[in-house]
């Protein structure tokens, strides 16, 4: 039938166009373009079935309606699509639980790809190698830089076992399978997308780096020790891409993971909920102590390196406590890449969840969870972008950046105090987090299988178990963090200096401890907020928005007193701990919050893997769901997927807490730079496989676009601030007033990005756990008012908490960087 006016259909698809964002514009023209994806559909079938609203009661039956989209199974969503026996032989007869072969050919970065065209021998004899002359540099450095070598590759051997114990678990049957090889070949469509872009932005920002670099004015120490001005820029420079790399690379190996993972957990919970969980936290450890272990083994491997080439410490060269501001280009490189990688997955995420919805349950009339919409294999791609891929980008720039300023403030002190031998206290936050993977791997492997029937009824709560192997963690992070104070920060100068030492960090892990608890309160359905707020949802929609509101807003409060009692504890107990300058005046206060930012992240391998489960458990329930498994299957997906959304909020106010102190530490490393330079104090059927690389790619290609003018202004407004303010100083006689202004800026940014990033994550937690806890059946279950109200809720909560929220804490630490490494414009 050929159409000469535009359908109902069409009118409607172009009013929502209208008022739809450029990224899903773009996404709608390419998914719901009939002719690719739904040949058979002509007007007038598409004008014989009603387009369903939000809300509007148009999901319910309606009495003579024609839908010729017959649904075999419930639907998770308000948007139920009614049966109708009459189209039994219609177009969607029937959904088969058996999907053809949706994998396209196997994509690897290109680094893997040229090793393993390399002989196995070869490439083994280049191994050896390659460790020989590590450890060579690194006992021609220090006996300590051994000792973290050595557990990091030990940590590396970990997860290669732990890898290899999840592959070997089954993958379930052929539809399971199927569906989720479709979630890798996204995934792989939007690594190719992203990571292609940002390193061609990190070679281009090199090239700048390495231009202002050749043209600043040099610092005393290096003019003493012979570094000139091309030395100090190749070395930032080189520093900055392999952060770049590294950051990179965790990145992929999150994503990695989960998306190989998710199949395994899905048939496991066809056994065992206890399997399933099991196999979900030692794949989030993998990537956990990958993502770890890279941060310490580059930093460590840096510092060796420069201290070998550049004769450290050797008469008229360079001395010790100066080195770590060489390792700033390092931190520079991660923060770049966590930024864009944030920013581009939290848009990308929202994108394709939108996409999915308007084509697949709007438009086409499909199920929500089906697999010939190519958007929804871009949803659940969605969760490892936003929660694998950019979470470990995030969690390793965190890390480098806290090892890198406690380095510099280390060394800073300990030239100071004049203590003989600096060393210890400038590898300390190596040695930290060194016993970071030990005793995080132990919490991994706390967690055993137990023989269960299934039954959610006789499971054990799954968020207990979590939280019996944190605290397991929790209990050997205190004895190895004293136990590190007292080798690596023992000195005659100040004998009992290490136990305060040792205190800022039991203060640093409190506060962790004390966080992941506050954050878990504000967002588990299983306490009073979220519970308020479900309630909320009985009285319409703007009640429940403005109750969400209302929650994250009072969820700044704690976590802000929290954060200002340990600033303050940490440097009250460095300021008594003995340490004086040559003046007798206190100069440990720093160094102990620097400490205490340690404690804090004394645990990241163990809360990275809490984090790394929530998506996994994510995708493993949309599995279940695409591939009609039983309901009891569901059933403890379901649960998993609860609790990995509150560990995901968990792991969000545990990176904003860090980001806090992280970022003090790093403003207090960027006042001694300035004083080093100033001399001063200061689809239609199942036959045919939807392609859903390029569908990722192209909504990837939108949210890049979209990240640019945010990341941009990260990167360009404390340059441009410091330069102005610089200029304008000149001519006034205030020569510090560009680093003074840029110094404030960065204060009051961090101070609002806190807040901020505390309100977006834990609103958007909890009226997302909201919506979970009605749909298990309380205050009239899934399809009642209440849930619709929720859902409202919960579509605003996702940019807040999987956007929003997380590019905040980590363009505060992109800013405290990005000033660290750009200081000497503003002089």
């Amino acid at each position: 039938m050929d159409c000469k006016y535009p359908s109902p259909f069409e009118l409607d698809r172009a009013q929502r166009l209208a008022s739809t964002s450029e990224v899903d514009r773009i996404f709608l023209d390419y998914c719901c373009a009939a002719p690719s994806f739904f040949p058979e559909m002509s007007c007038a079938i598409v004008t014989k079935f009603k387009i369903q609203r939000q809300g509007s009661g148009g999901d319910l039956p309606q009495s003579g309606e024609f839908n010729p989209f017959p649904v075999a199974r419930r639907v998770n969503s308000f948007q139920a699509v009614a049966m109708d026996d009459d189209m039994e032989g219609g177009l969607y007869q029937e959904r088969t639980r058996t999907f053809p072969n949706m994998r396209s050919k196997p994509y690897s970065p290109l680094i893997f790809r040229l090793l393993m065209r390399i002989n196995s021998r070869v490439l083994l004899v280049l191994l050896l190698f390659g460790l020989g002359a590590l450890f060579y540099i690194g006992a021609s450095t220090s006996p300590i830089i051994v000792f973290v070598y050595s557990v990091c590759i030990i940590s590396f051997l970990v997860s290669i076992y732990l890898t290899k114990w999840v592959l070997s678990k089954d993958e379930g049957p052929p539809e399971m399978v199927q569906i989720s090889e479709a979630i890798r070949d996204g995934a792989e469509g939007f690594f190719r997308t992203q990571y292609g872009t940002i390193s061609k932005m990190a070679i281009l920002l090199g090239l700048v780096i390495l231009s202002i670099y050749l043209f600043r004015s040099t610092t005393p120490q290096q003019e003493s020790s012979g570094l000139g001005r091309s030395t100090s820029a190749y070395i930032t420079v080189a520093a900055f891409l392999l952060g770049a790399l590294c950051s990179g690379i965790a990145g992929y190996v999150g994503m990695w993971v989960s998306v190989r993972a998710n199949v395994r957990v899905s048939s496991a919970a066809r056994r065992s909920a206890r399997e399933a969980l099991q196999i979900a936290v030692r794949a989030g450890g993998f990537s956990a102590l990958v993502v770890v272990g890279m941060a310490v083994i580059g930093i460590a491997v840096l510092y060796a390196t420069f201290y070998v080439w550049l004769e450290v410490d050797s008469p008229g060269a360079m001395k010790v406590s100066d080195l770590p501001l060489l390792l700033v280009g390092y931190g520079f490189g991660a923060s770049f890449v966590a930024l864009f990688a944030q920013l581009g997955g939290g848009i990308y995420t929202k994108a394709a969840d939108v996409g999915a919805d308007l084509v697949g349950k709007v438009e086409q009339g499909i199920p929500e969870d089906d697999p010939r919409n190519p958007a929804v294999i871009a949803d659940l791609v969605g969760d490892n972008v936003g929660d694998c891929a950019a979470r470990g980008a995030d969690l390793f720039e965190s890390i480098a950046a806290e090892i890198i300023s406690a380095m510099i403030l280390g060394g800073t002190m300990a030239q100071r105090c004049k203590i003989e031998d600096p060393s210890g206290f400038i590898l300390f936050p190596l040695v930290v987090h060194s016993f970071d993977l030990v005793i995080s791997s132990v919490g991994i492997f706390s967690i055993r299988n137990t023989r269960d029937s299934g039954i959610i009824g006789a499971m054990e709560d799954p968020m207990k178990i979590l939280q019996k192997g944190y605290s397991v963690t929790i209990v050997l992070a205190v004895l190895t963090f004293g136990l590190s104070t007292r080798w690596m920060l023992y000195t005659e100068q100040a004998p009992s200096a290490w136990l305060n030492f040792a205190l800022c960090g039991l203060v640093g892990i409190m506060t962790a401890y004390i966080f992941v608890y506050i954050t878990k309160y504000y967002t588990d359905y299983k306490h009073e907020p979220v519970r308020t707020l479900a309630l909320s949802s009985s009285t319409g929609h703007g009640t429940n928005i403005i109750a969400g509101v209302s929650l994250g807003l009072e969820s700044t409060a704690l976590p802000v007193l929290v954060i200002s009692i340990s600033i303050i504890s940490a440097f009250w107990l460095g300021q008594t701990s003995g340490l004086v300058d040559e003046s007798g005046s206190p100069t440990g206060g720093l160094f102990g919050t620097a400490v205490a930012t340690m404690g804090m992240l004394s645990t990241a391998a163990y809360v990275l893997t809490m984090d790394m489960f929530g998506p996994i458990a994510d995708n493993a329930g949309g599995i279940v769901e695409m591939s009609q498994q039983p309901e009891s299957v569901r059933e403890i997906t379901d649960v998993l997927d609860a609790v990995g959304n509150t560990t995901k909020a968990t792991t969000k106010g545990f990176a904003i807490g860090s980001a806090a102190l992280a970022s003090f530490l790093l403003f207090s490393a960027y006042m001694d730079e300035v004083a080093s330079f100033a001399h001063v104090a200061f689809n239609q059927d199942y036959k045919e496989k939807p392609d859903y690389g390029r569908c990722v790619s192209i909504v990837a290609s939108a949210s890049l676009r979209e990240m640019i003018k945010p990341g941009a202004l990260a990167i360009i407004s404390p340059i441009v601030v410091g330069f102005l303010f610089r200029v304008l100083g000149y001519y006034t006689g205030h020569p510090l007033l560009g680093a003074k202004v840029v110094a404030a800026m960065l204060m009051f940014a961090t101070v609002s990005g806190i807040l901020m990033a505390l309100f977006l994550n834990t609103a958007g937690g909890a009226w997302d756990n909201a919506k979970k806890y009605i749909e298990t059946g309380a205050l009239g279950g899934k399809g009642s008012d209440c849930h619709k109200a929720a859902v409202t809720g919960d579509t605003v909560g996702d940019p807040f908490k999987d956007t929003a929220g997380p590019s905040l804490h980590v363009l505060i630490k992109m800013l405290a960087t990005i000033t660290l490494v750009m200081a000497p414009v503003f002089l």
